[in-house]
């Protein structure tokens, strides 16, 4: 498949390392895939579904110990610490090899080896990267075969380079104790070993498409980040794009598969998702920045997921999907989930393969129970997904959960201020997660367990890209959809209705839309977002909108604290936009 020397080599090494009985180059053929589904079946590993009502879809079970990320178990290995810095878990290369290697010695005896050639981000994209995986897990082959553009057209891009990322994987034994998911940015390799749950598994996720990408993007000059992409089109059919951050459980996919209020469809709005979860960004040509999607599918999770919370992500579960530790429902042998309807299975297994039914305590799914999608089922794909050159990004939104500091919307009053408000970005716990409730969470930019290197480094790198954009640059917005009224309910509607939030942010980026200064930046009045066709009052838009100074120099101690983690590595700009706002609060 390939005559690449560097490609050969560590693949020979890595045959040597983990002892398979047998290799098996991925191609990426329907062929192929389709043999190594049927293999599947027969030991279980996999389980066909209905293929009259879910054509293409099967069912995965992870082992019970092996059913999310493991940050205490994820490290950063680079050569100094300080440069791994104090978010993430350091290990020293000289240190993790040495262990790995035991662990990985032998570690694929009776087993295949699947060699998975891979590309990050469209084909012949400037933007995109390689990677080669190799695995013993047939269940990751058959993900990363749809959440890349995996197979032949990898190797062919790469040719003879050895610019790709290493990425070695083995299930082993599945031991919790022994499970390491290492990054070594400075070598381009990721050794994951002991998981097979798709975070800790599929390198192309977050493995490589933040951590690794993360510091290759520091190096080279390009951004990469835990953002989705949307665009909107106005009835003149122009598309411009947005991308956002918002940590887990704020409607990050929700609002890429955004479908508009009634009002704007009327008018012929309509919303498309360029990518739900990854942003790589590079400064155009014409000196703007431009986006692409890095992935080719979705890993979402699926409970909650349903025809009125996101009913364009239900409609691109429905072919060609690896369900992951969701319920089977025996009487017709599809899958369920909690928050999926009000019509749960009498007779179904759940998610660890035992018995089930509505009057059991326990859940049917397990709340972090994914579906690993292809992009192009979803019905509202935008058509620049392959696009090479990416979008052009006019506004970019950070978002958290908050109950009562942050407004609905605000805008930054220039780069170096919207690189304060992503730094301080963060969510309150909620009665689902913790024990106590309305602990503030800081987690910069949602890349808190994503950054690859020090993130004080990382927020100059940020400072750096805006100086090189100039007045080029995407404006830079927060928002807070859950604000809480005194009876602990949300006030804003949310969902499709967030497009109207996302239209006074497009305003803005163009110059079109009116905004008020106040000590955080710059804020919508009630009379600059349109309610038509909601019921929601002015005055209730009023009371979303309000700062409350005591609230936020409440929250400018806590940020204080958080700061005071990175040292001299913080940068003094983020320093200097503290002080400012603590002055403009009194």
């Amino acid at each position: 498949m390939t005559t690449n020397k560097t490609v050969l080599t560590w693949v020979d090494e890595a045959v040597a390392l983990c002892k398979p009985d047998h290799v098996l180059w991925i191609d990426g053929s329907d062929k192929q895939a389709d043999t190594l589904r049927q293999e599947a079946f027969g030991t279980g590993e996999l389980i066909p579904l209905n293929q009259d009502k879910l054509p293409g879809c099967v069912l995965h079970r992870s082992d019970v110990n092996d059913v999310a990320r493991v940050e205490d178990r994820t490290f950063i290995c680079c050569r100094r610490k300080e440069d791994a810095g104090p978010t993430n878990n350091w290990f020293d290369p000289k240190d993790a090899y040495p262990t790995l290697r035991k662990l990985y010695d032998g570690c694929m005896k009776g087993r295949t080896m699947y060699v998975i050639p891979f590309v990050m981000g469209p084909l012949g994209s400037p933007s995109a990267k390689i990677g080669v995986e190799v695995t013993d897990s047939i269940y990751v082959t058959l993900s990363m075969l749809i959440m890349t553009r995996a197979g032949q057209c990898a190797l062919d891009e790469l040719g003879q380079s050895n610019d790709w990322v290493r990425c070695l994987h083995s299930k082993a034994e599945l031991d919790p104790a022994k499970r390491y998911i290492c990054h070594f940015p400075e070598d381009n390799a990721i050794w994951s070993i002991n998981s097979g749950y798709g975070g800790n598994a599929l390198m192309g996720k977050k493995c490589f498409a933040l951590r690794i990408a993360s510091y290759q993007a520091k190096t080279e000059g390009w951004m990469a980040e835990h953002m989705m992409i949307l665009g909107i089109q106005d009835p003149q059919g122009n598309t411009r794009y947005v991308a956002a951050a918002f940590p887990s459980a704020c409607g990050k996919t929700n609002l890429a598969m955004l479908i508009p209020p009634e009002i704007y469809q009327e008018k012929g709005y309509k919303a498309w998702c360029v990518g739900d979860d990854i942003a790589w960004m590079r400064i155009g040509e014409d000196g703007r920045l431009y986006a692409i999607n890095a992935e080719k599918g979705f890993f979402g999770v699926a409970p909650g997921t349903n025809a009125k919370s996101n009913p364009n992500a239900l409609a691109t579960t429905t072919r060609n999907t690896i369900f992951t530790n969701v319920a089977l429902n025996l009487d017709d042998n599809t899958v369920w989930w909690e928050g999926l309807d009000k019509n749960p299975p009498k007779n179904a297994l759940d998610w660890k393969g035992n018995p089930w039914n509505p009057d059991m305590e326990v859940k049917a799914a397990h709340p972090n129970s994914r579906f690993t999608a292809p992009a192009e089922n979803c019905p509202v794909i935008s058509d620049k997904f392959n696009d090479p050159q990416g979008v052009p990004i006019d506004a970019i939104i950070f978002g958290g959960r908050r109950a009562k500091t942050a407004p609905l919307v605000y805008q930054a009053r220039d780069w170096e201020h919207g690189v304060f408000v992503g730094s301080i970005m963060a969510s309150e716990t909620t009665a689902a997660t913790t024990g106590k409730v309305g602990v503030v969470r800081r987690d910069p930019m949602a890349m808190l367990p994503f950054c690859g290197y020090n993130m004080g480094d990382y927020w100059q790198h940020w400072l750096e890209m805006g100086k090189k954009l100039g007045d080029k640059a995407p404006k830079i917005f927060n928002v807070n959809w859950f604000r809480l009224d005194d009876e602990g309910h949300f006030i804003w509607p949310g969902f499709g209705d967030n497009m109207r939030v996302i239209m006074w942010i497009l305003g803005r980026a163009d110059g079109t839309a009116n905004a008020v200064e106040t000590a955080i930046g710059y804020e919508p009045t009630p009379d600059d977002i349109n309610l038509d066709g909601l019921d929601f009052s002015k005055e209730q838009l009023a009371e979303i909108l309000e700062v409350e100074p005591a609230l936020w120099r409440e929250d400018m101690e806590s940020v204080e604290q958080f700061y005071a983690k990175f040292g001299d590595k913080l940068p003094k700009e983020l320093k200097a936009q503290l002080e400012a706002l603590k002055k403009r609060l009194g």
